[in-house]
């Protein structure tokens, strides 16, 4: 990674689907728990399903991933330990189905038009609402609810999802992650240097503090 930080944030790349990023946040929060100054977020979307999408940008569940079952039982295997080790309960350990795409979306309109305290509870309600309550991210009336919860108002939610110069954007923010080197989220970046993985709060202490 050639990004530089600055010392009030921290570079999250990420994808709500990936249950690791949900438990790299939260063994982000606890690492963040020990600081006297909280560091912002900065964060930058990825696409996990880029080699199933379509050229609609739908995703072709038909498309072989290189992922088989044993790939999956193993990831659930790691969830299960990381929920553990992070004290975290989560209603479910994967999430195969669900397309994050217009998550994403609207989270990248949000941070780009709103201040950081409103991008964050948008974020934190989007990982919470998959993770702790199973429902579907990808349903745009959800989407509206939890923005309006947030503070955003709901009508511009949903004009984000109708702006096809938004959504060619974020895909290009998918392609720059890429062009930096991140092949797998979350990846955690600080001052040049970057940690990949839901690494614990201790790790995350050595990437920003050099302890």
């Amino acid at each position: 990674m050639s990004e530089t930080q600055t010392s009030e944030q921290i570079t999250v790349y990420s994808d709500y689907v990936c249950p690791f990023c949900y438990l790299g946040r939260e063994s982000l929060r606890q690492y963040q728990a020990t600081r006297e100054e909280a560091l912002e977020i900065d964060w930058q979307p990825f696409d996990l399903r880029s080699q199933q999408r379509d050229a609609d940008g739908e995703i072709d569940h038909s498309v072989d991933d290189g992922k088989d079952e044993e790939y999956y039982e193993q990831a659930k295997q790691g969830v299960r330990r990381l929920q553990e080790r992070y004290g975290v309960e989560m209603e479910l350990d994967l999430s195969r189905e669900i397309d994050s795409l217009s998550a994403q979306i609207v989270s990248y309109y949000v941070k780009g038009h709103a201040d950081y305290e409103t991008w964050l509870a948008f974020d934190e309600a989007v990982f919470e609402a998959l993770w702790q309550d199973g429902r579907d991210i990808g349903d745009e009336d959800l989407l509206v609810e939890l923005a309006e919860d947030a503070g955003v108002d709901g009508d511009e939610v949903r004009a984000a999802l109708d702006d096809d110069a938004l959504r060619a954007e974020v895909h290009d923010r998918f392609a720059q992650a890429r062009r930096q080197g991140v092949t797998g989220v979350p990846t955690f970046a600080y001052d040049g240097h970057a940690a990949r993985g839901a690494v614990p709060p201790e790790q995350l202490e050595r990437l920003v503090d050099g302890a």
